[in-house]
């Protein structure tokens, strides 16, 4: 089911329309807590699901219909990541978030058949690019969410006990743990231009074969994670190390010689993608700690790359 204000609807019930705009709020609270837009999209379907399943009368007593959808949405993300705990334990090699192109760039579709409106694509910045998304997944359900509410959406700890179900003091606990975590992950700030200068030098190296350019690029201790889901092939394990991760690129030649590599921007950051016959394949994001690439994520998981466009307008 997907719930959209129109224009009509949006001008004869002016309650409706307020409720409609914390849409984007809650695609941006979810993405950011689950690391998926399309377990995303489905909690802030339920969150409305569960607002209009309220009688009339208790939806009016409601006094913040947003804190209300976001202290909802919040909970069904909560209960998500305890089960996807579970679930990635069992995922065929490695889980990387789901990565997300510019929102110039996105598809206004699903796999499903559903529209997603334009005004629900996430907000790209700091806290969503892939290296950040990568530490929230070695936190606790408890502690992202904490951390995330507070820290990225400004929430109170009073707000946000209300939500996990813990005291506030807790919670001021939960989010300085998982500041700690993100503090010992993370790279000094490399500025932008940099970045896009390395990543484009990289991806020229690559095309040219230039295998001592490739290892001048990265980091000695650079780790390269592939995740395919099961559904294609791709390395199952990381792979550490430049000499190593030289050799396992000169190794996919073959089966990248068929592809155009382009520059995009991957979660707000200089990144590449494949494609082959206007398709995205591949969808490669990079972390780049001074002049030098430290991590290299590659998604191939073809349930991860639907808001990627097709077509040749963007070639």
């Amino acid at each position: 089911m997907t719930i959209q204000s129109e224009p009509g609807h949006a001008r004869l019930d002016p309650g409706l329309s307020a409720i409609m705009n914390e849409r984007r709020q809650l695609i941006n609270l979810a993405y950011r807590l689950l690391g998926s837009l399309a377990d995303a999209e489905d909690v802030v379907q339920e969150t409305y699901a569960r607002w209009y399943a309220l009688p009339r009368q208790q939806q009016d007593d409601i006094a913040s219909p947003g804190a209300w959808l976001t202290k909802v949405a919040s909970r069904l993300c909560l209960n998500v990541l305890s089960s996807a705990r579970v679930r990635r334990e069992t995922y065929v090699g490695e889980w990387i978030p789901e990565p997300l192109p510019e929102p110039t760039e996105w598809i206004t579709g699903r796999s499903d058949g559903i529209t997603v409106d334009p005004a629900d694509r996430v907000t790209l910045d700091e806290s969503i690019n892939m290296a950040f998304l990568v530490v929230l997944e070695s936190m606790t359900p408890a502690e992202r969410v904490a951390f995330i509410l507070h820290d990225v959406f400004r929430y109170s700890f009073a707000e946000v006990a209300e939500i996990v179900g813990r005291t506030p003091a807790a919670c001021r606990q939960l989010a300085s743990s998982a500041r700690r975590r993100i503090r010992a992950a993370q790279a000094p700030a490399t500025p932008a231009a940099q970045q896009a200068r390395i990543v484009r030098d990289f991806k020229q190296a690559w095309e040219a074969k230039d295998i001592d350019a490739l290892v001048g690029l990265l980091d000695p201790n650079v780790t390269a994670i592939s995740d395919g889901g099961g559904l294609v092939s791709t390395a199952l394990r990381p792979i550490q190390g430049a000499e190593q991760i030289v050799r396992s690129l000169v190794r996919l030649e073959g089966r990248f010689r068929n592809l155009t590599i382009l520059e995009r921007t991957v979660n707000g950051q200089p990144g590449l993608i494949a494609q082959q016959d206007g398709v995205t394949v591949s969808v490669i994001a990079f972390e780049v700690a001074g002049d030098r690439i430290r991590h290299i994520w590659t998604v191939r998981n073809p349930e991860k790359l639907r808001p990627w466009t097709v077509g040749p307008q963007h070639q």
